[in-house]
């Protein structure tokens, strides 16, 4: 019944699989037939502390009984607590700006970068620089932004200003005076799990400050310990003038946040959100940093993400004939394989096997497993991923 209604009433902007999940616990979600399956997917990154965390449930519900939206022309009492908490934690010393999702966060990334091109210096500085197999969103200027030639059909004209290079190396020679910001993934997620050289992004660091090029840097799903450190940044030990959030920080209630070190850049009027940063979503990001803080500092979510990152490395080694090679860092994982038929077979079969996961690039299957994900659970989704393989060889 839902199948159709879902086909005579939704647009269809996705290639669906026709399952009705119920309801889930931690890493498991369960359909209206009972049949469970081995969330590793966290719907694409986003359940960062599980399905139906109590402790997190709570919090909500709580805030749910005072006040879930005001407005913006009024203080936040929980967006303030969560902009302290973003800025302290990160170390860098920012300013935050709320939105709805990752490609708000980068529209006002990108208006922040174009209005400090404006205001400085002689000429106007507007372009920014992305890089191939980028992804930073669906709205007409971040769908710009995606250096994705295939993502543009159909959708201009669109907004002027954006310059793909190839690779971290071309960025220097693509930096003119109408340069103002790159914009980039540390670790590509949509573009195939793809991690950035360390020392090649320092190096980049240090040019683009001495030309006053902001770094910009999108952390929709790298962000929130999802590659083992608060950060990416962290990881890769730079300091950027731009940071954007969404995806995990508020485990499916619908958030998106730009930190900036330009902390004055906005004046009333310059941007804004009806919904962004309401009672409810900052709520929910006060308590997944709460529980994810907590969770990092015992040791345990260490030890699971080694434990699973050992389970994937071994996984790779007993399947050749079917996997290229293991990339990514923390939770943020992908196996490359040979083929995108493939790829798509297993993703298919994955899903039947009940097994959730997903695909990136052309090529890569790709592993973005809720943060709490147990060690039990683990082992059963690679135990139904391994019968998956034996039969894809």
């Amino acid at each position: 019944m839902f199948e159709k209604l879902d086909k005579d009433y939704i647009l269809h902007s996705y290639a669906r699989n026709y399952v009705n999940f119920k309801y889930g616990i931690n890493a498991t979600l369960y359909d209206d037939k009972e049949k469970d399956y081995i969330d590793f997917s966290s719907g694409i990154g986003v359940v960062s502390v599980g399905h139906a965390n109590k402790e997190f449930n709570q919090a909500i519900k709580k805030q749910i009984d005072q006040i879930i939206h005001i407005s913006n022309l009024y203080m936040i009492e929980p967006q303030v607590k969560l902009a302290k908490e973003l800025v302290t934690k990160s170390g860098f010393d920012m300013r935050c700006f709320f939105a709805n999702s990752g490609a708000e966060a980068n529209e006002a990334a990108i208006k922040i970068a174009r209005k400090y091109g404006e205001v400085q210096g002689k000429i106007k500085r507007y372009k920014i620089i992305t890089l191939k197999h980028s992804f930073h969103g669906r709205s007409i200027s971040t769908l710009k932004a995606t250096a994705q030639e295939s993502m543009h059909n159909y959708f201009g004209p669109f907004p002027d200003g954006f310059v793909y290079a190839k690779d971290i190396d071309q960025i220097k020679e693509l930096c003119d005076d109408h340069t103002i910001g790159v914009m980039l993934e540390l670790i590509q997620g949509e573009g195939g799990v793809e991690p950035q050289d360390k020392k090649k992004i320092q190096e980049l660091e240090q040019f683009l400050k001495q030309k006053d090029i902001l770094l910009m840097i999108d952390e929709v799903q790298t962000g929130i310990y999802r590659t083992g450190e608060l950060l990416a940044c962290h990881l890769y030990e730079i300091s950027p003038q731009i940071i954007t959030l969404a995806k995990g920080i508020a485990n499916g209630v619908p958030i998106g946040v730009v930190m900036s070190s330009l902390k004055d850049i906005f004046s009333p009027g310059d941007h804004g959100s009806t919904f962004g940063g309401n009672y409810l979503s900052t709520r929910a990001a006060l308590k997944v940093l709460e529980i994810l803080d907590r969770y990092k500092n015992s040791g345990e979510f260490d030890e699971n993400m080694i434990y699973f990152e050992d389970r994937l490395k071994n996984f790779a080694k007993k399947y050749p004939n079917i996997i290229l090679k293991e990339v990514g860092f923390g939770f943020m994982r992908g196996l490359r394989i040979k083929s995108s038929d493939m790829l798509a077979k297993i993703i298919d079969e994955s899903f039947k096997s009940g097994v959730l996961l997903l695909k990136a690039g052309r090529d890569t299957l790709r592993f973005l497993p809720p943060l709490t994900i147990s060690k039990m659970e683990i082992d059963e989704g690679f135990k139904r991923l391994d019968m998956v393989f034996s039969k894809t060889v």
